[in-house]
């Protein structure tokens, strides 16, 4: 069995011999360790529990008593005596002015915080033997709480009948008996037992065995007079046998966290010496197990939940961070390797870790530690956040030295996210222009960027926030992972609006998917004229990362959608599928899609905005794009980096390989030589000549520059590395490169992946050199061109002509999206392209940027584009 927090755990010999952090990235700064406001100490006894309200400090401890503490003058106000083991958990109930206290008696002891006086004794159920209660949480919603047992049973108990002041004074003239709320009304099976005191335990109710007398639960109270008569006049209330789950885990609870979202739902966190937590969807009927994550990191001793992420503290110095919404890990942190973490505390964006060397370090929204400092002499064994007497948000830790010490911290800088259940202005989609505007400043303030892991946690925020965004508007929403038991892949936000049918027998409404991308490329400030994550509207454009390049098109849609629902207008399904690793190669997409293909559900057709127009006053379409093929090549000799002046013309340089090997990709005309290179390419329509022509006029660029970007082939060598210091005097022994090939219709993907691959390694045999090659094909993503004739494309091209007052030109594009042609394979169906930018726009520059004007009238393409499909589909 795991070890109990009684005072086995809390002695030195649990203290570990480590006595450095063992950190990934140490940002900390001069002065970012918090500063010793007060030091509190009257007992000689291990700070085992602490709870906070506006005026108090409660600390339980290891003798068995909780101490009250004054936080403006920081003196002791009074000592609250009754339970007769130690004092395992505090929690403080706000809306009820309660304080839940559990203990190693076996009790849990309810205790008014105005007059400091007990209200209820509440005994667990007990057939079972529940043993010491390690872990407390209170619902506000439910008016439950919630126990945590040794004997790993999960129980609670519904206080919602119950009197929430009862004057039991601990005195003879104001003691009323526990008879005296036996009338209370039955609410069923989970109505606390009031008409009588619990059974006794033969085992935690037992004397000592010299002793020789049966067991009764006052066996261990050890109380003077004055404290029974307390004990014997205090309300008492049973845990009913209904309200008790047996072997929720395989270990001791050690402890709870609620997230109590009121109307939302209720989900409570518990975890245990079984390296496990288990989430539970909590209601009047009591909690439900919706899921188990496995820690595997030793026993997990603390936690603490926000919005949608559970951070877990475990045995062996790693904080586990769970996600709520995909059931995944998604990051570990390791705070000391093998060093137990028993609490932690959390405000906004900032994880306070406390350890069992006596540490206490922070780490902030990116999971950088920014501080670490030495806080007892002995082990940390609770903390949490409250305001120091009025003025700041302060850290308040307890240890086994008998000490509780209150650390002045810095607030953190308001971060990006948005934890509340709304995200939008309750005014709702009516007011369409202000409520889109900002909602895009709250997107674009996410900085998630996809390529690194510094964003990585930036990423999963941005996918929570568009959750809910999209389900504030209407949609049914889920996060989907993209990888199974991998940390830093970003999840899909899936989202769909159904749309309004009056007669579902008669019509069969179509589904679109729309496909964008929530990840941004990085934004160093240099070249922005304002923050690139802060949205800035200047001169009729909103300027910042992603406003074009994805952010600002999948709001415009979704808002567009969200009207017509909102006027009962929306006569198609509309299906968001909004990845977060387009722009580092759609890491985990294509495997996902497949997984979850069935909750997509079937498609008819496929919408993308993710490109600018050609011009900037001409509308287009885009009905095409290039695929792509990224290889890269290493050469590499059997010496390490050499000096070109003692050995420079002795050896066979990687150098000199590459340079050679590069080289015969093309000819001095650009022409690329690999074997059978141009065979399958598509030859120009005198259709698409013409268009090119007019184009020109539009563009002033020639008909011929347009043409081999966007419908013929192309090679690229985008860089050469080379291993050791990049000076003059250096033959380097490895080498390597990324090229890339740029693919048109009707060019096969593979065959020209692997013609390309041949090619290298032929080229480099040809050279004899003892050196050896690699060749690897890094990502590839196939050429895609639309339908023209295709009924949908016709009706998004009359829907920019309607709203422009213009023929949208026709235009393609270079560059490639690999989800564009996957997803059509994988729903066979045909997809469209609508760009909302203009050609300045700047998309992957600095002041990327978009037009307030653009940004309308690109929703009301997509608005009039939706109600010409349900037109279609209405008169067929």
């Amino acid at each position: 069995m795991h070890m109990s927090f009684g005072s086995e755990f809390v002695g030195a010999e649990f203290q570990s011999t480590v006595s450095h952090p063992s950190l990934g990235r140490d940002l900390q700064f001069d002065g970012s360790v918090p500063s010793l406001l007060h030091s509190l100490h009257e007992l000689d006894s291990s700070v085992l529990s602490l709870a906070a309200n506006d005026t108090y400090i409660f600390s339980g401890s290891q003798n068995e008593h909780i101490l009250v503490w004054d936080k403006r003058t920081f003196q002791l106000k009074t000592t609250l005596r009754g339970h007769t083991g130690s004092v395992l958990a505090l929690v403080y109930a706000e809306d009820k002015n309660w304080l839940f206290s559990s203990s190693g008696d076996c009790t849990i002891r309810v205790w008014c915080t105005k007059t400091l006086r007990p209200v209820y004794i509440i005994d667990p159920f007990y057939e079972s033997g529940a043993g010491d209660l390690f872990s407390l949480a209170w619902s506000p919603t439910l008016q439950t709480i919630y126990v945590g047992c040794q004997n790993t049973c999960l129980q609670w108990l519904d206080l919602s009948n119950l009197p929430t002041e009862f004057p039991s004074l601990c005195s003879e003239s104001s003691l009323k008996s526990a008879s005296s709320i036996s009338s209370l009304p039955d609410s069923g099976a989970s109505t606390p037992n009031t008409t009588g005191l619990r059974k006794a335990h033969k085992f935690f109710d037992s004397y000592p065995l010299h002793e020789r007398r049966p067991a009764d639960i006052f066996a261990n109270n050890g109380l003077t007079s004055s404290s029974s008569q307390c004990q014997d006049n205090v309300p008492r209330l049973v845990i009913p046998a209904a309200n008790s789950i047996e072997s929720v885990h395989y270990g001791y609870i050690y402890c709870m966290s609620i997230l109590d979202e009121g109307e939302a739902g209720v989900r409570l966190a518990t975890g245990s010496g079984d390296e496990t937590v288990k989430v539970w969807s909590c209601t009047k009927n009591g909690p439900k197990l919706e899921h188990n994550f496995s820690c595997s990191y030793g026993a997990v001793l603390s936690l603490v939940i926000q919005g949608d992420t559970i951070y877990g503290g475990c045995q062996d110095g790693h904080v586990k961070v769970l996600d709520l919404e995909t059931n995944s890990l998604v990051r570990t942190i390791l705070v000391q390797e093998g060093v137990d973490i028993l609490s932690l505390s959390l405000i906004d964006s900032e994880l306070y870790t406390c350890s069992a060397n006596g540490q206490v370090q922070c780490f902030n929204g990116s999971f950088d530690c920014t501080a670490s400092w030495h806080a007892h002499d002995g082990i940390v064994l609770s903390s949490i956040i409250s305001n120091d007497g009025g003025r700041r948000p302060a850290l308040v830790t307890g240890g086994n030295d008998g000490r509780i010490k209150v650390w002045d911290i810095v607030l953190p800088v308001p971060r990006f996210r948005d934890t509340s259940k709304s995200v939008l202005p309750k005014t709702g989609p009516s007011v369409a222009q202000d409520t889109l505007t900002h909602a895009l400043s709250k997107f674009v303030s996410i900085p998630s960027v996809s390529s690194g892991t510094s964003h990585r946690e930036d990423c999963r925020q941005a996918a929570i926030w568009l959750k809910k965004c999209l389900q504030q508007l209407g949609a049914h929403t889920q996060l989907l992972p993209t990888s199974e038991g991998v940390q830093g892949k970003n999840p899909l936000v899936l989202g769909t609006f159904t749309g309004n049918q009056t007669n579902p027998a008669l019509v069969k409404r179509p589904r679109l998917l729309f496909y964008g991308h929530y990840d941004v490329i990085p934004a160093p400030s240099r070249g922005w004229d304002s923050d690139p994550f802060v949205l800035d509207g200047r001169n009729g454009y909103l300027y910042g990362r992603g406003i074009n390049d994805d952010k600002g098109p999948i709001l415009a849609v979704a808002f567009a959608v969200a009207e017509l629902l909102y006027r009962r207008a929306l006569g198609v399904d509309v299906v968001f599928l909004i990845e977060g690793e387009e722009e580092c190669g759609s890491a985990g997409f294509e495997d996902a899609v497949q997984k979850y293909k069935d909750q997509v559900g079937h498609i008819d057709g496929i919408l993308v905005s993710n490109s600018t127009w050609i011009s900037e006053d001409s509308p287009c379409i885009t009905y095409g794009l290039r695929g792509v093929i990224h290889c890269s090549l290493e050469i590499t000799s059997n010496f390490p980096d050499l000096h070109s002046g003692i050995d420079g013309g002795g050896v066979r340089e990687p150098m000199l390989d590459m340079v050679n090997v590069l080289a015969t990709l093309t000819n001095s005309r650009q022409v690329v030589q690999i074997p059978g290179f141009y065979d399958h390419v598509r030859p120009q329509t005198e259709a698409e000549k013409e268009l090119y022509q007019r184009l020109s006029l539009v563009t002033h660029k020639s008909a011929s520059a347009l043409s081999s970007r966007w419908c013929e082939p192309s090679l690229t060598v985008h860089n050469v590395e080379i291993s050791g210091p990049r000076n003059a005097t250096v033959i380097p022994g490895t080498v390597k490169s990324q090229v890339s090939v740029r693919i048109v219709p009707d060019q096969d993907l593979n065959t020209i992946a692997d013609s390309l691959c041949q090619f290298l390694r032929k080229s480099f045999e040809e050279l004899q050199s003892p050196n050896k090659l690699q060749v690897q094909i890094v990502n590839t993503a196939d050429w895609w061109i639309g339908q023209l004739d295709d009924p949908w494309f016709v009706a998004l091209e009359s829907a920019i002509r309607e709203e422009w007052g213009v023929e949208p030109l026709r235009i393609r594009e270079g560059g490639s999206i690999p989800s564009v042609p996957f997803l059509e394979k994988v729903f066979k169906c045909h997809a469209l392209h609508l760009p909302m930018g203009q050609s300045l726009d700047r998309a992957h520059l600095p002041n990327e940027r978009m037009s307030l004007a653009n940004l309308q009238r690109g929703k009301e393409v997509i608005a009039r584009f939706l109600s010409k499909l349900a037109s279609m589909h209405s008169d067929a």
